[in-house]
This record gives structure tokens, C-alpha cells and sequence, in this order.
């Protein structure tokens, strides 16, 4: 018995965009980066938001889904060697950088393992809690934020405004997301019901988990409450 099947034409047809996706999107940012000395927070976020967008993606790409999870967990992997060796400049800062890069496919790979029985959903409300919230959080919360507060243990400050713009957008985006997936087991106002929670749980975690860990906690926690919840 094997944990994975034999791949199909269409699944290796899958592996390769997806690979070529991320490599395409990692020298994309990392040459622009470099060309225009746009801020690493800035190229980080990008990399981040079109990472977790395409997450979205390999549900419609992979007919064999036991190969979303083989994919995303290979990023565990490649993303930590690239920490190690510093290979990009536009994902991993030489001063303060987290493992957070590593902790994103790892919530992906694990997410999709366990939500693979037709509840694919939540584990896209959990991915999308992190990509939107964490993104706009840190832009809004850099540009704007005035209130600020500290983890233990964090590299920097947060701010209640970041917090807020992490709560607005992850209501739109798991409202957006469900709206396009429409989960034959979900109702309308379960859609809203659900993004709420799924806001308030990741604003919470997100403003605790200090040192990049809100890559695994918000996933993570949004998912499972949802699941605890009944969605």
C-alpha cells in the first residue's frame, strides 16, 4: 500500500504549473524587489497573498487531491532551505526573519490532509484567514496604525488598527471564496456566520501568536473551530 497513487498525465501536468508558478512568482517579486528597492515587508506580502490565492486554486488544477497535499508539504521543505541560505532577499530579510514561511505550506499541507472529505472548504476558510487578514493587518497596521501593543516574544509591534483591517478582510475573503466554492452543506447565512467567526478567531490568534507562528495558528484554528461549530 502507498500513501500516494501513481500520478496522472493530468497530475503531472498540475505538479508542473504549479512549480513553475512558484518559481515564476518568487524571481517575478525577487527581481523587482531588487531593481526598485521595494520594501521587504512589501515583496513578502506579495509573495504571500498570490502564494495563498493559488491554494485556492489547486482544488480546481489537481483531480488526484492526495497530490495538493504532496505539493504544498514539498514547500515546507524548499521554503526551509531557502530561510537557511537566505537565497531571497525578497522572502526572507536578512535581520527578523521567522519561520513563517515555513509555517504557511504546512498549514496548507495540513489543512487539505485532513479536510479532504468534501469539507475542502474550511480549510480554505483557514488559508484565506491567513493570507488576507495577515496581509492586510501588516499593511494597514504599518501605514496607518497609531494604537500599538507587543507579544512576548514577537520581533515587533502590532497595532489595533492592523487588527481591525485583519477582521474586515477576512470576513470578505471567506464570504468571497464560499460564494464561489458554494458548499452544498452551507447556507446563506451560514456563509455569514462563518466568516464572522472565522474573523474573530483569526484576529484573536493573530494577535497573540508572536514570531511568524500566526502561519500556523490562524489556519489552523480557524479550520477547526468552523469544524467544531458544525460548518
Amino acid at each position: 500500500m502507498t500513501l500516494l497513487p501513481l500520478p496522472t498525465f493530468a497530475t503531472l501536468k498540475a505538479l508542473a504549473i504549479s512549480y513553475g508558478y512558484a518559481s515564476f512568482l518568487l524571481l517575478t517579486v525577487e527581481i523587482t524587489q531588487r531593481t526598485f528597492n521595494i520594501p521587504i515587508h512589501v515583496s513578502r506580502k506579495i509573495i504571500h497573498v498570490l502564494s495563498g490565492t493559488f491554494m485556492f486554486l489547486l482544488l480546481y488544477l489537481f483531480e488526484q487531491r492526495e497530490y495538493v497535499v504532496f505539493l504544498t508539504g514539498s514547500f515546507v521543505v524548499i521554503n526551509y532551505i531557502f530561510l537557511r541560505i537566505r537565497m531571497f532577499k525578497s522572502m526572507d530579510p536578512m535581520k527578523g526573519a521567522t519561520l513563517g514561511t515555513v509555517y504557511f505550506p504546512f498549514s496548507c499541507a495540513f489543512l487539505f490532509g485532513w479536510f479532504n472529505d468534501g469539507r475542502e472548504y474550511l480549510a480554505i476558510a483557514g488559508i484565506m484567514a491567513m493570507t488576507f487578514g495577515d496581509a492586510f493587518a501588516s499593511i494597514i497596521g504599518r501605514k496607518y496604525g497609531v494604537l500599538r501593543y507587543q507579544v512576548m516574544g514577537d520581533v515587533g509591534q502590532k497595532t489595533i488598527e492592523g487588527s481591525l483591517a485583519n477582521f474586515v478582510a477576512t470576513i470578505i475573503s471567506v464570504l468571497f471564496f464560499w460564494y464561489i466554492m458554494s458548499p452544498p452543506t452551507l447556507t446563506t447565512s451560514n456563509y455569514f456566520t462563518g466568516a464572522l467567526i472565522s474573523a474573530s478567531v483569526s484576529t484573536f490568534f493573530e494577535a497573540i501568536s508572536p514570531m511568524g507562528s500566526d502561519n500556523l495558528t490562524v489556519p489552523i484554528g480557524v479550520a477547526f473551530i468552523l469544524s467544531l461549530l458544525g460548518y
